[in-house]
């Protein structure tokens, strides 16, 4: 029979949030402040000591070799992953999923190069998951200069395409959520061709980050070709089952765009950006950024139209940044709206973000 299991005193129970990130010795402390220095200081030294802490905490902690080796590669493919793609920050990028299997022949493949095609036209890259099929047609469509490829190494059918095998903006990783961690964070968009179990995992796992607010709004296509049914069944599936279930929100479908058509998709992903820029918060503050301000009668308009998820005040305009936005010069031309936002019903904001760019 096992031992219960013991309480840990009140004491020793804190969130991360609430962690000093010192390490009990002074000589470490030091050790880690004379690392800093010799490296020549960054702006972001606070946040290197943190790392450089946590490091030590999982020395004094005795973990698992198995579970040091993990973080180890994470931290390795995050880092080199994050250098890859940091020289094409400024141009925005739409990951592509779909099946490796599908044949140069079929028109889901015929499509998805058309759609990688029309969307470099807009001033975007691509990004697959650098493998035959869908992947191979994203990469295809946009050509080796517009591509990126995040592989995963797998035992089976998941080299490198032609198309980026070889080239800088390829990434090969060993774990799948460091390489879906890329897919969500360097993209601007996502376009879900037919595929598999990767492709719904990848769809399922963008439509949880925004409906919940973990990632920023973002334009998602379902696209297959005309006649077909791939999406039309899974939406029905949605309606039904998620919906009719009350296990989503009625209206979260409203975060996807269905087409047969590749052009269309291009087009609605482009156009998601007309007006808006980005967001973030600041405080309690819901702050977006828009390219062009709003008119009182349009900004009006979306107060009333948007009333349910301010929980205080209005929604205000303001044309400079806010004092916390300091270090993010590339926003500082922008026009701001900012509200206090419930935090809940994140499909509204993708809704508020449509409405601005017919507005604005």
């Amino acid at each position: 029979m096992s031992k219960p299991l013991k309480k840990k005193p009140a004491k020793q129970i804190a969130t991360f949030k609430r962690v000093k990130f010192h390490s009990s010795n002074p000589k470490l402390d030091a050790m880690v402040d004379e690392m800093l220095s010799i490296s020549g200081g960054h702006r972001d030294d606070s946040y290197l000591r943190e790392m450089l802490i946590t490091v030590l905490r999982i020395r004094e902690d005795d973990l698992d070799t198995a579970d040091i080796k993990l973080m180890t590669t994470t931290l390795k493919e995050l880092w080199y992953s994050f250098r890859v793609f940091q020289p094409y920050r400024h141009v925005r990028k739409v990951a592509v999923f779909g099946s490796a299997r599908t044949p140069l022949n079929d028109p889901a493949y015929i499509q998805a190069r058309q759609f990688a095609q029309e969307i470099v036209k807009h001033g975007w890259m691509v990004i697959t998951g650098a493998s035959s099929g869908i992947m191979n047609a994203g990469n295809e469509g946009a050509g080796r200069e517009h591509s990126f490829g995040v592989n995963i190494r797998l035992p089976f059918e998941q080299g490198a395409n032609t198309i980026i095998e070889g080239d800088g903006k390829l990434i090969n990783f060993k774990y799948f959520f460091t390489r879906k961690l890329m897919f969500v964070s360097e993209s601007a968009a996502t376009c879900l061709c037919p595929g598999g179990f990767g492709t719904h995992d990848e769809g399922f796992e963008t439509l949880t980050l925004v409906q919940t607010g973990k990632a920023t709004p973002r334009p998602i296509v379902c696209l297959d070709p005309p006649g077909s049914t791939y999406w039309k069944d899974w939406r029905k599936f949605i309606e039904k089952q998620l919906g009719q279930g009350k296990m989503i929100d009625p209206n979260d479908l409203a975060l996807v765009h269905f087409t047969h058509d590749a052009v269309e998709a291009a087009q609605v992903i482009a156009q998601f950006y007309t007006n808006y820029h980005s967001l973030r918060y600041i405080r309690d503050l819901l702050v977006i950024r828009i390219k062009k301000p709003l008119s009182r009668t349009a900004l009006a308009a979306l107060n009333r139209e948007f009333e349910d998820i301010v929980v205080r005040g209005t929604i205000r305009q303001q044309r400079t940044a806010f004092e916390e936005e300091k270090n993010e010069q590339h926003t500082h031309h922008l026009a701001r709206l900012f509200f206090y936002f419930n935090r809940r019903h994140h499909v509204r904001i993708k809704q508020l973000v449509d409405r601005i760019n017919l507005v604005g």
